[in-house]
């Protein structure tokens, strides 16, 4: 299998959750489709694929212009949890990803900065034992402005202590990959390593 290679300015990691961490894309997708069933809402997987990064209330939001409703985001949001919530006991990690958690952990800083809600993030790391190994998460919940915005990993970068420039973002979605290049870190598309 290939490897992964770490630049060599690199003195931190910053990693995505969904999708590169966690295998957890088909399961919201499945949430996200169950939930739009009930809606009465059309809901397709290109859809989400470009939204990969948004907070839920965002992609509710695009839903509701897209489909000329005025679904509560709140609403849609809390019964998509709920249906993504008792799957999560099938959710995978990423090996090709989390080997680097394992043989870097102690050696270099390490963050999780997602845009999924705190609540899910953490029990996701907690599910696949990650937790242990990275402690700073930032989620949805801690910025105001989500990816493409460089928020969600500047601030991962200054809870670590390190220069942006410094940090390494491993990342499978578009809006990561932009935020990522707006907060003058390399990136990392993790997509080609499963």
């Amino acid at each position: 299998m290939k490897k992964i290679d770490i630049f060599p300015s690199t003195k931190a990691f910053i990693f995505d959750l969904d999708g590169t961490l966690a295998d957890t894309m088909p399961l919201h997708y499945e949430a996200w489709v169950k939930t739009a069933k009930i809606m009465n809402l059309e809901f397709s997987v290109d859809f989400l694929k470009s939204c990969a990064g948004m907070p839920s209330s965002k992609i509710i939001d695009l839903l509701n212009e897209k489909n000329n409703r005025t679904i509560d985001p709140q609403k849609f949001s809390d019964m998509k949890e709920e249906f993504f919530a008792k799957e999560m006991h099938k959710i995978k990690e990423i090996t090709a990803v989390t080997d680097l958690v394992y043989k870097y952990h102690g050696k270099i800083p390490m963050a999780v900065g997602t845009g999924g809600k705190r609540n899910i993030a953490s029990e996701t790391m907690q599910l696949l034992g990650l937790d242990k190994y990275i402690s700073i998460l930032v989620s949805a919940d801690d910025v105001e402005n989500h990816k493409p915005e460089p928020d969600t990993f500047l601030k991962c970068a200054e809870l670590m202590g390190i220069s942006p420039e410094n940090c390494q973002v491993f990342e499978d979605a578009s809006l990561g990959f932009q935020a990522a290049e707006a907060a003058g870190m390399r990136v990392t598309d993790v997509t080609p390593f499963y």
